[in-house]
């Protein structure tokens, strides 16, 4: 069997950077990335509606930045930018609740828009989730994704189901995919994201990878 590998992990360094940007040394470094595993946990579960894709971290000594790629910015935003400030308190209070007046970090976010969600794999995906946990007939719901995914721009888009997908009694796998998608090529601009479904009869795994292009070198 092949050996199979993130295509977002195997690209960091190359063509893609990570979504965590600081430096801590020594003990310091667990329980900072453990604060960023809550602040992106609070983000999401705060910002639900708002179709987050990615929550970029940078970090210096004395403020903290948070860079937010949503695909419906005016949810976060909020009338007259009053929802902005609640999302920043939720971040205050993780960040600095427990720390003196002197050690606390000014916090700073920045809210970005995602111009094509039918090319962001994970929009893609909780739009499917969506669908099936709907009982929505699941051939259907992935062609409609190609097709939107295509009709977007993408040189190729794969999707793939295992599990008891329609409630089957056994459980399989099916692949769907239209174009290229060239995963091993690393220059290749491919977003990917998977998930668990939960389902009626079970969970059934999503996968799905898009490929919008090869990087500029």
């Amino acid at each position: 069997m092949g050996q199979k590998v993130n295509p977002i992990s195997f690209r960091l360094g190359n063509t893609l950077s990570w979504k965590s940007r600081w430096y801590a040394d020594g003990a310091a470094y667990a329980s900072t990335l453990l604060e960023d595993y809550r602040i992106r946990r609070a983000l999401k579960d705060k910002l639900s509606g708002a179709g987050v894709v990615t929550i970029g971290i940078e970090r210096s000594p004395s403020a903290l930045t948070i860079i937010l790629h949503v695909a419906k910015p005016g949810v976060v935003i909020g009338k007259g930018g009053s929802n902005l400030e609640e999302v920043k308190k939720v971040v205050e209070r993780l960040v600095n609740v427990s720390k003196s007046k002197k050690d606390r970090v000014k916090i700073d976010l920045k809210v970005e828009e995602v111009q094509q969600p039918d090319l962001s794999a994970k929009l893609v995906a909780e739009r499917i989730t969506n669908q099936l946990q709907k009982r929505f007939p699941h051939r259907r719901a992935v062609s409609q994704a190609l097709e939107k995914a295509m009709q977007a721009g993408a040189k190729g888009i794969k999707i793939e189901l295992s599990g008891r997908i329609g409630g089957a009694e056994i459980g399989r796998r099916e692949k769907y995919s239209e174009g290229s998608v060239p995963t091993q090529t690393l220059r290749a601009k491919i977003d990917y994201y998977q998930a668990p479904i939960p389902t009626r009869s079970g969970y059934v795994g999503l996968k799905v990878w898009i490929y919008t292009g090869d990087a500029v070198e």
